[in-house]
């Protein structure tokens, strides 16, 4: 521990600091991929109970993050994310048992068949092997990455932002006493004690090929560094532009009830929703009603011209705001005309992350979720179930929008991958 808490001086340092975590991480990743079930879950189960024993310390690192994020003038969405408060470390806590509850991912067999020839084929989940976590604000991500990448056999490097760093090394500590509890190796999850940029420089790198895979959860900003820099394989959303569409035959109370908490549950998610779209044929009714109730609510919207004229309170809508993700208490809306139109919008400036239609036809319904190309659609129900907690998998290390094998919540399931165990009596091939 003596060497990760000492701070580098120079980008040699730095280089040669990240260079050691990776050559570590890759040998304890062996261990971890090896370990039974059994083990990994009681060093989750250690680290709970220790989260849960130094809440105090934790809350009293947060409020020093917090205060000096304060002081930088920091915006209330960002800081919404940084705080920590006594129920938060204790769904810290939980979400480590939870994941611990899951059955063992490592193992399962996926796939089974037999060859003409006689030879039986199977396909069996692996884990991908030391995974980068790179992230901002949450220090609630310490430990969802760590316990999500050790549940999967995957050994992880974390690199959480430089204003959570005294709140994420005291969660990381509970993370290493769990690890040392079970008998496993401390650097199966490191954290990268510094923080330069030249450290993620180095992980996006790869850390002369230790890293398999990167992970970015942060702001846009980040997650296009993350994309455009990386030599590696990067699960990732850029940004979660989050559309609720209420269509002609929806119920109003029921659209009322699920846009307030899509948009104002907690504005600074990336299931939040950004833009509200109406069915022309139910503005008459529904569409004033949403809009007050958001106003009411403290909730600014820029709008079209008919949202506009729903309520005088309605500020204009430029073009940007179609593309906008604010992660605060504010909503781009606009009238459609119908299905087409929703889907064609979403289309044209979605994020491909999560878009809800609300409707009692079920036809409608049927070809939103088919047409509409993003990670979640929901029928009916709020954009804040995007997380992989509300999911079923424990926790989540993030939300991936692209295409290859992890879509959606990033949960234990997605950090493994396959081999192919081949059984036979002799065959050779002729």
């Amino acid at each position: 521990m003596a060497r990760a808490e000492a701070a580098p001086t120079s980008e040699q340092d730095i280089g040669e600091l990240m260079a050691e975590l990776g050559r570590n991480a890759r040998l304890a990743a062996r261990a971890v991929a090896l370990a039974p079930a059994k083990t990994k879950n009681e060093a989750l189960r250690a680290a709970a109970a220790e989260l849960r024993r130094r809440a105090g310390e934790l809350l009293s690192a947060n409020a020093l993050d917090v205060a000096e994020a304060q002081s930088r003038g920091t915006a209330a969405s960002f800081l919404d994310r940084l705080t920590l408060d006594p129920s938060r470390v204790e769904a810290m806590a939980r979400g480590l048992e939870e994941i611990a509850d899951l059955p063992d991912p490592v193992g399962r067999l996926l796939a089974a068949f037999e060859r003409p020839n006689g030879l039986l084929i199977e396909r069996v989940a692996t884990p991908l092997g030391v995974i980068g976590v790179i992230y901002e604000s949450r220090p609630n991500v310490t430990a969802d990455a760590g316990g999500l990448c050790l549940k999967a056999g995957n050994a992880a490097i974390l690199r959480g932002g430089s204003e959570s760093l005294r709140s994420s090394r005291v969660v990381h500590q509970c993370l290493v006493a769990g690890l040392a509890a079970a008998g496993l190796p401390e650097a199966a999850i490191s954290l990268v004690p510094v923080a330069d940029r030249a450290a993620v420089g180095a992980m996006l790198a790869g850390l002369d090929g230790n890293v398999d895979v990167i992970v970015p959860r942060g702001g846009k900003s980040l997650v296009a560094r993350v994309q455009h820099e990386a030599r590696v394989p990067v699960f990732a959303h850029l940004e979660g532009i989050v559309h609720v569409f209420v269509h002609a035959q929806a119920d109003l109370d029921m659209a009322k009830r699920i846009l307030l908490n899509a948009k104002l549950r907690r504005t600074g998610v990336c299931g939040a929703a950004e833009t509200l779209l109406v069915d022309r044929a139910c503005a008459a009714t529904h569409l004033s009603p949403l809009v007050k109730m958001l106003l009411d609510a403290g909730c600014e919207v820029r709008g079209d011209a008919a949202t506009q004229a729903a309520d005088a309170r309605v500020l204009p809508a430029t073009e940007e705001d179609w593309r906008a993700e604010y992660l605060d208490a504010i909503i781009a809306a606009r009238v459609v005309d119908g299905l087409d139109a929703a889907i064609a919008h979403i289309e044209t400036y979605g994020s491909h992350h999560t878009d809800c239609i609300v409707t009692k036809d079920d036809i409608a319904a049927r070809r939103f979720m088919a047409e509409v190309d993003s990670a979640i659609v929901l029928h009916n129900a709020s954009t804040q179930f995007a997380d992989g907690g509300e999911f079923g998998f424990g926790a989540e290390i993030g939300i991936a929008t692209g295409r290859m094998h992890a879509r959606g919540p990033v949960g234990v399931e997605q950090l493994t991958s396959f081999k192919y165990r081949v059984h036979g009596a002799g065959q050779v091939r002729g």
